[in-house]
């Protein structure tokens, strides 16, 4: 790929003056993935009915959108016992100008490499978290007039529901549009600094994803896991092979006859039992699956529309190899099925209180991007699978025409996957994942041969 050559780099505070003060997070805040995550958009050359300036639309915009979302303008403060808060302080966010002598068609297929680093605003975690932007954004022009816009997001604030609401308003604000939902901002919904309300009786506590997830058999941690080298692959189901993969789940003694499974159940439980099969593993060997739940809807009453924050929790579905390759397909997927019906009201606020007692919160905290072995690894012999299916990923119009691409940045952490809906929209499915590189060749046979 040609060199990028970052051209200016810009804070961009709100337009009008906001709210400052010290902002409570909730637990769901404070555990698993804390650092940024990166997602990428390309664009063709923007058509001659675009009268703008692309780089001041993107930036007024951005100004203007903040004033309603101003806790993406904040930073981050930590507190004592591994917990921290945000300061609402309106020190913006981060805006990247780059030029490349590159053509968008030099790249193969948008997969992931690390060329795409370049495209994307890079954090720097050895700074103190008082000082990283919990948003930056960079625009890339490219030789042939294309662009690329990518977005990194803290976590820590937002899930995925919440960072496209934030991306999309932007998008509509840049378009002259006015904003479709105000976010709703108040994380005291979900009791963040505040006692939790009294149980009429104290609640049965089964949250297996607050356990550290397994190790290899004769492993005391997963400190060489962690150092193997690893790859990334874009794997495309279409939607005649996603038809037979679910006829094959829903046609076995597990499935339950009143609902069937979902895409998500039956892909997740086919990629569970071959990444198992690639990675060579006795059949005694435990293996966790972690699976990331939105509870906007599963909360009693459901959270307000526009509830801004993060709303998804992981649970876990647990098994051995051996059970999940001797069993049909439709095995793996009830035991995902079963871990995702128990996310209950209830289950979530035992799982708030449960924090709430902790001591400290690091070890909940998944910290490898600071290069800390501490936290939760969903490497060999686990697996993370999040699913972007129902997420409004496409269609970001900024004046100038939709992306034609868009897709995760690198996420280069073994276990490391992801559902998303093919951009053509015609019911297929993509895989991104992360794998060591000495099991993704056979990964890739076990995914295709065994549908």
């Amino acid at each position: 790929m040609a060199p990028i050559t970052f051209r200016k780099s810009c804070t961009i505070v709100p337009a009008a003056p906001t709210w400052i003060g010290r902002f409570p997070l909730a637990e769901w805040d404070q555990v698993g993935t804390i650092t940024h995550i990166p997602t990428l958009y390309f664009y063709d050359k923007p058509s001659e009915s675009f009268k703008g300036n692309v780089v001041e639309t993107l930036k007024n915009s951005l100004s203007r959108v903040l004033v309603h979302f101003y806790p993406m303008a904040g930073r981050l403060r930590w507190l004592p016992r591994g917990r921290f808060e945000l300061n609402c302080n309106a020190e913006g966010v981060e805006f990247i100008e780059a030029e490349s002598e590159g053509k968008l068609s030099d790249f193969e297929n948008f997969s992931p490499t690390p060329e795409f680093e370049n495209l994307m605003p890079q954090v720097n975690y050895k700074n103190p978290i008082e000082t990283i932007p919990l948003f930056l954004a960079q625009l890339t022009k490219f030789k042939c007039g294309g662009l690329s816009l990518s977005v990194n997001i803290s976590h820590a604030i937002v899930d995925g529901q919440s960072a496209l609401h934030f991306i999309s308003e932007w998008a509509r604000l840049a378009r002259g549009e006015p904003l479709e939902t105000v976010p709703f901002l108040d994380r005291k919904i979900l009791w963040a600094g505040e006692p939790l309300p009294p149980f009429a009786s104290p609640p049965k506590f089964d949250h297996k994803e607050f356990d550290q997830p397994p190790f290899l058999i004769g492993e005391k941690d997963n400190v060489e896991e962690r150092k193997k080298k690893t790859i990334v692959a874009m794997l495309k189901l279409s939607k005649p092979q996603l038809e037979k993969l679910r006829s094959k789940a829903n046609g076995s003694k597990y499935a339950d006859p009143s609902r069937g499974f979902t895409r998500y159940e039956t892909v997740t439980g086919h990629v569970w039992r071959c990444a198992c099969k690639a990675r060579g593993h006795s059949p005694e060997q435990p293996t966790a699956l972690g699976i990331c739940i939105d509870t906007r809807s599963r909360m009693q009453p459901p959270l307000p529309r526009g509830y801004f924050g993060n709303a998804t929790l992981d649970v876990v579905a647990a098994s051995t190899s051996g059970e999940l390759i001797s069993n049909e397909l439709g095995f793996a997927a009830s035991l995902i099925s079963k871990a995702i019906k128990n996310v209950t009201n209830e289950y979530v606020m035992i799982g708030i209180e449960y924090l709430k007692n902790q001591e400290d919160l690091k070890k909940f905290q998944d910290l490898h991007a600071l290069g800390s072995t501490e936290g939760p690894f969903y490497g060999n012999p686990n697996l993370g699978l999040v699913s972007w299916l129902t997420l409004p990923m496409y269609g970001l119009d900024f004046g100038w025409g939709k992306e034609f691409y868009t897709g995760p940045g690198t996420h280069d952490f073994d276990g490391d996957s992801l559902i998303l809906p093919d951009h053509d929209e015609d019911g297929s499915v993509i895989l991104a994942t992360c794998l060591q590189v000495a099991h993704m060749e056979a990964f890739k046979k076990h995914f295709y041969e065994d549908i």
